[in-house]
C-alpha cells in the first residue's frame, strides 16, 4: 500500500509518499515540499501546488491520502485560504479514486512522539528516527510533518483514525464544539 501524506499550506505544502509492504516494513519513496510565491494570487498558487502534486501522484499511484485536519485559527482569512488548498488537493486525489483520511495536528504529534503538544522539531526528529532515516538539518519541517501524517495513518492508534466525517460523527463534533466554547470562556445554553 502506498500512502500520500500531506501537510497543506498556502505557500509551502509538505508531501510524503510511504509504502507499507506485506511484511509490515515501511519504505520512504519520496518526501519534500511544493512551494508557491506569496506574491502570486491564490488561484495561481493552487494551480502550482496541485499540478506538482499531480505529477507525483501519477508517478507513485498512492491508494490513500492522509492529510492534516483543519485547526481553529484566530485569522479567518488564513483558515479560508488553507481550506481552498485542502479542497483542491482532496478533489485531485478523489478523482484518482484515493481514500481520504485526516488527522488533527495533536493526534499526529501524539501518534509519532507520544506527546500531543510536541514541537515540530521533536516530531521531525522522532519520525525520521522511526523510519530509519538519516538526520539532516536541511529538511523543511513541512516535509517532516507530511512524513508524520503518513506515519500516523500507517501506524494508527484506533482512537486516532478518522475517515471523512459521517453522520455518526455529528455528536462527537457537537461535543468538540461545546468543549471549545467552554475553553474560550463562553457559556452553553442550559
Amino acid at each position: 500500500m502506498i500512502i500520500l501524506g500531506v501537510d497543506p499550506g498556502s505557500r509551502t505544502t509538505g508531501y510524503a509518499f510511504l509504502e507499507k509492504k506485506s511484511d509490515e516494513t515501511i519504505r520512504v519513496l519520496e518526501y519534500g515540499t511544493v512551494s508557491a510565491k506569496s506574491t502570486e494570487e491564490l488561484p495561481d498558487r493552487l494551480v502550482k501546488i496541485v499540478t506538482e502534486l499531480e505529477e507525483l501522484v501519477e508517478h507513485y499511484k498512492p491508494q490513500a491520502l492522509s492529510m492534516e485536519g483543519v485547526f481553529f485559527s484566530k485569522n479567518v482569512h488564513s483558515s479560508l485560504v488553507l481550506g481552498h488548498i485542502r479542497g483542491a488537493i482532496l478533489v485531485m486525489c478523489r478523482r484518482r479514486g484515493m481514500e481520504f483520511f485526516e488527522y488533527s495536528p495533536r493526534s499526529v504529534k501524539l501518534a509519532v512522539t507520544g506527546d500531543g503538544g510536541a514541537s515540530k522539531e521533536k516530531v521531525a526528529l522522532l519520525v525520521r528516527t522511526r523510519l530509519g532515516m538519516k538526520q539532516s538539518d536541511d529538511v523543511k519541517l513541512d516535509a517532516t510533518d507530511a512524513l508524520a501524517i503518513a506515519c500516523t495513518h500507517l501506524f494508527p492508534q484506533k482512537e486516532l483514525v478518522k475517515k471523512t466525517p459521517s453522520r455518526k460523527s455529528a455528536s462527537k463534533k457537537t461535543a468538540q464544539w461545546k468543549e471549545l466554547i467552554v475553553k474560550m470562556g463562553g457559556k452553553l445554553p442550559e
